[in-house]
């Protein structure tokens, strides 16, 4: 006889049966689960080609611009395409891993350096650069474990700039910021509170370029009131974007950053891989960023402010005029 807790022979039989079987499947089993934790980063299965796509836009003009580019481009080369506007890169990045969304335009610095952070802690040492090549590499390796396939960059390239009026340009002789540098003059700078340690800003102006700030009018990043304090002379320079579409109306001019203080803030598609990972979304998109440059950018940017035209028609008229549609 036996008890609860005695097992007979014949079912003691069968559980050695049944622990020799589960041996054998233990190696099927490990394959199964995935790579090992230390090769999780590493890319495996191929990349998807989804016949609809989703395009975010982060809702400011230019990713409202570039949004209608990319669905335009992508519904030639045969994708049904729709457009989902998320108002901020911490909504809208989990949506590209996740496939809710499969395409973001997106800015190769800022969105390495947000990606570090994400990845490695608030406090992380950047990665973005004014060296566009190292940029990527950083930023590739942050996106691949996270099932994002980062395309090839742009011509264009939105980033930070610094305007003076033309007519302080014209008296000075300014075309870059080295020019501005040289002449030793005394310079207040209308910006946002943070360019006070930025080292892009007041920090990196100083030391790159030798330019005497001498205070910090506490505007903004490109704002109306930052222009016209430069306009009308309060001020002598603006931190703004190169893209910036309003500066002719105040009669401003960028000054080039001809030492590249500033990151490589190059446009760069960046999707999801499970869906759109495939050689033709790469070809379709890389024919804009092959075409598409700042001032092309600039310009579209003035007709959705200035011109109050729609960005659907906007992002048409330019793909017809430089022979990418038809």
């Amino acid at each position: 006889m036996t008890g609860p807790g005695t097992a007979s022979p014949a079912a003691l039989a069968a559980l050695a049966r049944a622990a020799l079987v589960l041996l054998a499947l233990l190696p099927l089993a490990a394959c199964a689960a995935g790579p090992a934790l230390e090769d999780r980063g590493q890319v495996t299965a191929a990349p998807g080609d989804s016949r609809h796509l989703t395009i975010g836009s982060a809702g400011f003009t230019e990713s409202d611009l570039l949004a209608q580019l990319y669905a335009r481009l992508l519904g030639d080369a045969g994708y049904r395409t729709s457009i989902l506007t998320v108002a901020n890169r911490e909504l809208y990045e989990p949506a590209l891993e996740s496939g809710r969304i499969d395409v973001v335009p997106e800015y190769a610095a800022t969105f390495a350096d947000w990606l570090n952070a994400k990845t490695h802690g608030a406090d992380a040492e950047p990665v973005g650069s004014p060296d566009l090549g190292a940029t990527m590499k950083a930023l590739r390796a942050l996106a691949t474990p996270r099932g994002l396939t980062v395309l090839a960059p742009g011509r264009a390239v939105d980033q930070n700039a610094f305007a003076v009026s033309a007519a302080y340009a014209r008296r000075h002789r300014l075309k870059t910021l080295s020019d501005l540098g040289a002449r030793n003059l005394p310079v207040r700078l209308a910006a946002g509170d943070e360019c006070v340690r930025r080292p892009y800003c007041a920090p990196g102006l100083r030391k790159v370029y030798g330019i005497d700030i001498t205070g910090i009018d506490p505007k903004g990043v490109g704002t109306t009131q930052a222009k016209r304090a430069v306009q009308q002379g309060r001020d002598q320079m603006v931190l703004t974007t190169t893209t910036d579409a309003t500066l002719d109306s105040f009669g401003l001019v960028l000054l080039a950053d001809d030492k590249r203080l500033q990151n490589a803030d190059h446009v760069v598609p960046v999707v999801n891989r499970a869906r759109a990972g495939g050689p033709r979304v790469a070809k379709a998109l890389g024919r804009l960023g092959d075409v598409l440059t700042t001032a092309d950018l600039a310009a579209m940017n003035r007709q959705v402010d200035s011109a109050r035209r729609l960005p659907a028609d906007v992002a048409r008229a330019y793909l017809q005029d430089k022979g990418l549609t038809g």
